[in-house]
């Protein structure tokens, strides 16, 4: 399965990353053939040695991680998620698909079905930091987003294809 990439420019408030392109894995689990998608996202994610999990949705307002990269999964519902900042693209996700964000990219949910239902993952690393658009001393989460490296493992694809052959820059 070829993920779509998604690059974003630095944005101001919104670094974005310079190197690693956002992926979306279009129907990443089959949804009708899953008891709960929910639980085959957390297997998928887990198996491809990604940890540090959660439940929930996506915040409504702009904000990335300056120490990690992270992993959305679909289960249930749709939404429109703006990535990349004010000048970013917005794209819709339904259920079984999955979003590959790369540390310093911006996301904000614009609007959810109200049974949306959100699977969320970080690789092994650090707890992930919640940095909002604007913050004060960009230059040094700049310099953290460029000190993330590539994971062992893509979240969704785990030993080959996906972030392996796309992320080059370690």
């Amino acid at each position: 399965m070829a993920p779509s990439q998604h690059m974003f420019g630095d944005a101001g408030g919104i670094p974005n990353n310079p190197h690693f392109p956002l992926l979306v894995y279009s129907k990443a689990i089959a949804i009708g053939t899953a008891d709960d998608p929910a639980v085959a996202f957390e297997t998928l994610f887990t198996r491809n040695g990604w940890d540090k999990g959660w439940r929930n949705g996506i915040f409504d307002y702009p904000h990335y991680h300056s120490n990690t990269h992270e992993v959305l999964g679909i289960a249930r519902g749709s939404a429109r998620v703006r990535f990349g900042g004010t000048g970013g693209e917005i794209l819709t996700v339904s259920p079984g698909d999955a979003v590959l964000i790369p540390a310093g990219t911006g996301h904000e949910r614009l609007w959810c079905s109200d049974d949306l239902l959100v699977i969320g993952f970080y690789p092994p690393g650090p707890a992930p930091d919640l940095v909002r658009e604007g913050a004060k001393d960009l230059h040094r989460l700049r310099r953290n987003i460029q000190s993330v490296k590539r994971p062992q493992a893509d979240p969704v694809t785990g030993q080959a294809g996906g972030l392996l052959d796309i992320w080059k820059h370690s």
